[in-house]
């Protein structure tokens, strides 16, 4: 479930969005292996959203784990995370961290809350170019991958000034998959097999946006 913002947004991301209007393609201009950061949201003092039994910091870092190692076993990627256990990381150290390591694209995993259902992504309103294509191509193919285990509803893509969108200098997309506080989709989220699916939806959908 995502968090509130605060109210400045870094020249960074302005910079970065004129770089980002040419999309990727696979050839010698990418021929460098992609870094690919992935931030499992919240984790340790923050458990994020809860019910029916669930914690969304470890559904999220559950979902990050799958993808990287989808990824890696898939793919010639880089992959780094914001948290590989359940400790406590500030939405500071996570968009710093990404921008220190130079991430080709950003993409941060929760789960929603509020009684609703189905899957929805967010950008950073105003942004265009390979942020708008890493947000459709990712979406389309993780809602695919989930609706090979389940029907689950499309809720969309979205903006939302969030912090991880806005200050992150690369591409940045954030999933809610699913309402932990419903309880049909809390029951898909007990799954192991909808758990992966929508990991590799994840993975699949990073790497058809990268082109390799």
């Amino acid at each position: 479930m995502i968090g509130n913002s605060g109210a400045r947004r870094r020249t960074l991301l302005a910079a970065a969005a004129g770089i980002a209007v040419a999309p990727f393609a696979a050839g010698p201009a990418f021929a460098a292996v992609p870094k690919v950061y992935i931030d499992p949201g919240h984790g340790g003092t923050d458990a994020g959203a809860v019910g029916n039994g669930l914690q969304e910091k470890t559904l999220t870092l559950n979902i990050a784990l799958q993808t990287r190692d989808i990824l890696k076993a898939g793919w010639n990627v880089d992959v780094r995370m914001s948290r590989t256990t359940d400790i406590t990381r500030s939405l500071t150290y996570r968009t710093d961290d990404a921008n220190a390591w130079g991430a080709t694209i950003f993409v941060s995993i929760h789960i929603n809350a509020g009684g609703g259902t189905g899957f929805e992504s967010y950008r950073y309103p105003g942004t265009a170019g390979n942020t708008a294509r890493l947000q459709s191509t990712l979406h389309s193919n993780v809602l695919s991958q989930m609706r090979s285990v389940a029907a689950v509803t499309d809720r969309g893509q979205k903006t939302a000034n969030l912090h991880v969108l806005r200050e992150t200098a690369m591409p940045a997309v954030l999933t809610e998959n699913l309402f932990i506080d419903t309880v049909a989709n809390a029951n898909l989220l007990k799954r192991a097999d909808f758990i992966t699916a929508t990991a590799r939806g994840h993975a699949r959908g990073i790497a058809a946006f990268l082109g390799i």
